[in-house]
């Protein structure tokens, strides 16, 4: 079976983009030109009103219909011109997509996605292991809580014995007579104040 190429197939980005810059600069020629006419028109209109002479007049407006039809007919052309930009710069970026996916799928990794098959094999090989470690972690996790629910503190150790209770309440005896002292040594000095 022939395979014809396309035409496009032989197109090169840079004739593309030599293209689009041609347009471009053809495209602000004729916007230049619709500025220039444009001020010919005002000046023609600022003339036409003061003139007196009716033939003067006239001529003033055929001129100024004259310019305003080319100016229409220029901006038509603008507006062909943009749209031909357009579609050229959608060209281009359709070759850079074209390259740039040509590209890639030559680098080795791309060649390895390719393998559907070989891909989802090695992706449930890959979750089934990191299933079997998330398993192992969790076992190793309800060793660990049921053994610190089974462990019971050691009373000797971290428990409160009569020694300890005693000198608990020796410092909370000796906080309460700082604390009345304090209050006392307060109490005769407001009344001396008073007094």
């Amino acid at each position: 079976m022939w395979f014809f190429k396309s035409k496009y197939d032989k197109l090169t980005r840079e004739e593309v983009v030599d293209s689009i810059c041609k347009l471009e600069q053809e495209s602000q020629r004729i916007e230049d030109g619709l500025v220039e006419k444009q001020k010919k028109i005002d000046d023609l209109m600022v003339k036409g009103r003061k003139e007196t002479n009716k033939e003067t007049k006239l001529l003033y407006a055929k001129k100024i219909n004259f310019l305003k039809a080319e100016r229409e007919q220029d901006s038509q052309r603008a507006m062909y011109l943009m749209y031909n930009v357009q579609l050229l710069n959608k060209l281009k970026s359709a070759i850079d997509d074209n390259q740039f996916f040509k590209n890639t799928s030559k680098v080795s990794l791309g060649n390895l996605l390719s393998d559907q098959k070989g891909l989802a094999k090695f992706l449930n090989k890959t979750l089934n292991t990191r299933i079997r470690s998330e398993d192992v972690l969790t076992s190793a996790d309800e060793t660990f809580k049921n053994v610190e629910e089974a462990y019971e503190k050691n009373g000797a150790i971290y428990g409160m014995n009569s020694q300890d209770d005693a000198l608990l309440a020796m410092f909370e005896t000796e906080d309460m007579v700082e604390a009345e002292q304090e209050l006392y040594a307060e109490a005769p000095e407001s009344k001396k104040e008073t007094d």
